[in-house]
């Protein structure tokens, strides 16, 4: 009986997830946390949803000691057009694993510029260097530097168009 409930338990617990988290703040300008939003507060924030990490087994030994040590993250901005695109097709092509924030309010804006010393976007940070403006050689040595491989170990197979066969005469 304690074994059946002791698994229940555990079913139970394996079973919850977590939903929204909302940040507010009310008249007094204590802040609250909780899955829905503070009635009659205007100062709202949606945080990200709580998930468990997602494993990096599936990346090389190597991409994943250049990532404990050197994490990227690709800033940019939503309308950055082709050097934005280069710059993560780039970084796909060499099987970075990185993060890519779009920079949309003011405080993210300020923040970045206070952080990286840059206006200039895309931006890639590599651990706690700055690279500013999408310069291919310049991110291919820094993140050389930081150990990480020149290109994906994984590349899909081409498509073979085959040929039709005429079947051997009887």
């Amino acid at each position: 009986m304690k074994a059946f409930l002791f698994l229940c338990g555990l079913f139970l617990v394996g079973n919850i997830q977590a939903g929204e988290l909302y940040r507010s703040v009310d008249n007094d300008g204590k802040v609250h946390y909780g899955d829905r939003p503070l009635a009659g507060s205007d100062a709202v924030e949606r945080l990200k949803s709580v998930n468990e990490p997602v494993s990096d087994d599936s990346l090389p030994y190597e991409a994943r000691k250049a990532k404990e040590s050197f994490p990227v993250t690709l800033y940019m901005f939503p309308e950055c057009g082709k050097p934005c695109q280069q710059a993560r097709d780039m970084l796909n092509k060499r099987g970075v694993p990185f993060n890519e924030k779009n920079l949309i309010s003011q405080e993210e804006i300020d923040a970045f510029r206070k952080a990286s010393g840059s206006t200039m976007l895309p931006t890639l940070g590599v651990g706690k260097s700055w690279l500013s403006g999408f310069l291919v050689e310049q991110w291919n040595k820094e993140l050389d530097f930081a150990g990480y491989p020149k290109m994906a170990p994984y590349r899909p197979n081409p498509v073979t168009t085959a040929t039709p066969t005429t079947p051997p005469a009887q």
